[in-house]
């Protein structure tokens, strides 16, 4: 691998960061003082404050000048076409700035998904929609009873005539209540072996019959959803790929999803920001990070890691750029990330010690708006979302050591 950009690299480089420091609006600007978690493209989208709105237009409108909303399609589906190392270059930009994406999971999942899988007349009808924002998705994959061993899942979806009619349930809807069309894997041949009768179906998430309701988490926010499908009708035309051979379609999809080229400069990110506060005249004060050795080595172990996520990231992208498909690899990125996410949000209530404690972000007294108590609960979820690491362990030992299964 070479660590170094090359000269067209350098320059690519240079016009992601112009673009950035140019167009990105305030809101979505680090240095406005934008609270932990605001910006999300996707809820700006459609909020009922204007300036939102606004913002997420004009970011998307920014983006969509270079082809770089979907920077990963390839151009004849309204993508930029980029190369791996740029895509590489894109993200690491984007992740420093803080600059959110834009499209969601339908330009990070499905696109990619439906330009392998789908039909020219689902990639026509669809693909457009992503990249204009006029659609955003959500995924239907998790069940009260299909989590990690997902092929167990039981929402039913049933030919009549030229629709599916689907019932059952969906849980852990991540971004469903600011979606208009969700995407799942539904059982449409219960006698089959459980991975053989799952198919992979589109449909508009107001068709009757579907139903939206919110998951709070710990940190009292709304992300997650339960859905419930009631005879719920999907057109036939809607199937992604074949029947019954939806969970190879799902799969490939996760492939997209684990591969998390970010991830190395989101935590290299939040640690700098840990040490610059605490060792600030405002935050020496709340710190305990001069008092302790050992939780000097702590932040210092933990920076290392992100290096050491950085290849792990760095290894995928070098695979893609020379035709190679990773599949353990990204596991292993994954596994490594979720974990990370885990340590550092310890970490950080652990260097404030009882300012750790305080909730309110607007609290004067709360270090850094209280994100770090806020991660500290908000990352419990990092090692079950995407395949838990349990899920990840399994493919590592099994593709990645050839270990027999258990």
């Amino acid at each position: 691998m070479d660590w170094n950009d090359s000269e067209e690299q350098v320059i690519f480089r240079a016009q992601v960061r112009e673009v950035i420091e140019t167009k990105l609006p305030e809101r979505y600007r680090r240095s406005s003082g934008a609270e932990e978690g605001a910006g999300s493209w996707q809820s700006d989208r459609i909020s009922k404050d204007p300036e939102a709105r606004k913002a997420a237009t004009d970011w998307a409108n920014a983006l969509a000048e270079r082809g770089w909303i979907a920077p990963h399609w390839p151009k004849e589906y309204g993508g930029a076409g980029l190369t791996p190392m740029e895509q590489f270059v894109f993200k690491q930009e984007m992740a420093q700035a803080q600059a959110p994406g834009v499209g969601g999971m339908g330009v990070s999942l499905l696109g990619p998904t439906l330009i392998v899988h789908g039909t020219e007349a689902q990639r026509a009808e669809h693909l457009p929609r992503i990249l204009s924002g006029e659609v955003a998705w959500a995924e239907g994959y998790s069940e009260p009873g299909a989590g990690s061993d997902l092929a167990s899942l039981q929402t039913r979806a049933i030919k009549d005539g030229d629709d599916y009619v689907i019932n059952g349930q969906k849980i852990w809807t991540s971004g469903a209540h600011t979606a208009d069309w969700l995407f799942a894997l539904v059982r449409t041949d219960p006698e089959a072996p459980k991975h053989r009768g799952i198919s992979f179906l589109m449909m508009d998430i107001h068709t009757p019959g579907l139903n939206v309701r919110p998951l709070i988490n710990m940190a009292w926010e709304h992300g997650f959803n339960e859905t419930f499908f009631e005879d719920v009708r999907v057109p036939a035309k809607n199937l992604v790929g074949d029947e019954n051979r939806g969970w190879y379609v799902g799969a490939s999809l996760l492939d997209f999803e684990r591969s998390n080229i970010a991830g190395a400069i989101e935590n290299r990110r939040i640690l700098t920001d840990l040490i610059a506060y605490a060792t600030s005249e405002d935050g020496r004060g709340q710190s305990r990070l001069s008092q302790s050795d050992s939780l000097r080595h702590e932040v210092a172990e933990a920076y290392v890691q992100t290096e050491v996520l950085f290849n792990f990231s760095f290894r995928i992208i070098s695979m893609q750029n020379r035709g190679l498909i990773p599949n353990y690899e990204a596991s292993t990125s994954k596994l490594f990330n979720s974990e990370l996410v885990q340590r550092s949000a310890r970490l950080g209530t652990k260097v404030f010690g009882l300012y750790g404690n305080l909730w309110d972000r607007h609290d004067p007294r709360a270090p850094m708006g209280a994100q770090f108590t806020r991660r500290y609960v908000t990352s419990i979820p990092s090692t079950i979302a995407a395949g838990s690491s349990e899920i990840q362990r399994n493919i590592i030992a099994t593709r990645g050591l050839g270990l027999p299964r258990g």
